[in-house]
């Protein structure tokens, strides 16, 4: 997905920094939730190309488009909203914040704003929601590369923090070895306590 169709379509407009925003880390169990706003220039001479839905790229690919993002985006911010703050206001909400974080990071600032699937954001620029932006829209894939990359590499560092969870291989995802992990030695300050009450007894890793 190389093209900047919905980009160029709001530029015919007026809207000359449009931002995509994505996250990543909405279903672990442990984590927080990363929530990243982009605004990528439409030179032609600067387009990325292989940008994409961050699920259907390798690892490695990631990090190579993440480090093209980051090098030629007019702006982009990255926004973590921990477990704590996932417990107290559910995934849902704390996944608009982040999102409208990110977009209020901005700079310049965005004149318009294009997320992923069917959330709104309480933001004073104009919106649109666009189902699997991040596979149809430039700018929202190229935010879901640098929410998953960054996250991916925050849980590697809680890995070495809490080696019982093999965060390095789940990124905090309930696989069976992860959930195995918790029956066994209960959950770490990272987990999402309103996640895990069907395998937690309630005792909590010191």
């Amino acid at each position: 997905m190389d093209e900047l169709i919905y980009e160029r379509e709001y530029a015919a407009r007026g809207f000359f920094a449009v931002a995509g925003v994505d996250e990543a880390g909405r279903g672990p169990l442990a984590g927080p939730v990363v929530c990243a706003a982009v605004i990528l220039p439409l030179d032609e001479a600067l387009r990325i190309r292989g940008v994409d839905d961050s699920k259907k790229l390798s690892a490695k690919r990631r990090e190579e488009l993440a480090v093209c993002i980051r090098a030629v985006a007019r702006a982009y911010a990255v926004e973590e909203v921990p477990a704590q703050v996932i417990d107290e206001i559910n995934i849902l909400q704390a996944t608009r914040l982040g999102m409208k974080r990110a977009v209020e990071r901005l700079s310049p600032p965005a004149d318009m704003v294009l997320t992923d699937g069917n959330m709104t954001l309480d933001l004073a620029q104009p919106q649109r929601a666009i189902v699997k932006g991040d596979a149809l829209v430039y700018s929202i894939g190229a935010a879901s590369i640098l929410a998953k990359t960054h996250r991916d590499a925050l849980m590697r560092e809680y890995a070495d923090m809490y080696p019982a969870y093999a965060f390095e291989r789940n990124a905090g995802y309930g696989t069976a070895a992860h959930i195995a992990a918790i029956r066994e030695v209960g959950i770490c300050p990272i987990h999402r306590r309103t996640f895990v009450t069907k395998f937690w007894d309630g005792k909590r890793k010191s």
